[in-house]
């Protein structure tokens, strides 16, 4: 069985800094495959801006050269916010070995994750940095030297910081929901 680093999220948009960090796990030697796993709706959030499909759709088109990097609509198939545990123990049916990939933005919450001990007993939590966040030395560190969230390119539209496979399509989607 193989070791996978699920790497989970809301994407919306997806931006330059999700691309770095999959790009950063695709080149740890002890990591097989990258599951990228785009949410229906985040626990900690009431709603999304772009649908589901769309962000799957966009995410398959950023990722679509990478042959060891899958999209997983699991999330996205319950049609409901899915806690990280659940998503973890369906992927632990077929996989030996999984990290966990949060941003280190997340740290501050973390322990109040659904069954917080739980799911810190069967993975392995990655940390991307992010804002100058100190990430303790009981976590993998992953340098990314990408500073951008989705929700600062919603307020304000950069095509720069979009990855280029559909950026064009990205940046006109938010500005159109924007103007209405």
């Amino acid at each position: 069985m193989e070791t996978i680093a699920l790497f989970g999220g809301s994407f919306d948009p997806p931006h330059i800094g999700h691309k770095a960090i999959v790009e950063a796990l695709d080149k740890l030697n002890y990591i097989d495959k990258v599951i990228v796993m785009p949410t229906f709706l985040n626990p900690f959030k009431s709603s999304s801006h772009a649908s589901s499909e769309l962000r799957i759709e966009w995410l398959r088109k950023i990722f679509h050269p990478f042959h060891n990097i899958i999209v997983d609509n699991y999330e996205v198939k319950q049609n409901r916010a899915v806690t990280s545990l659940e998503t973890v123990s369906y992927l632990r049916e077929r996989y030996s070995k999984i990290y966990l990939v949060i941003g280190a933005d997340n740290l501050r919450s973390l322990e109040k994750w659904n069954n917080f001990e739980q799911l810190n007993s069967l993975v392995t939590f990655i940390v991307a940095s992010r804002d100058n966040i100190e990430i303790e030395e009981r976590f993998i560190y992953l340098k990314i030297d990408e500073n951008i969230s989705s929700s600062q390119l919603r307020e304000q539209m950069d095509s720069s910081k979009l990855p280029k496979e559909c950026a064009v399509e990205i940046e006109k989607y938010y500005k159109d929901i924007n103007e209405q």
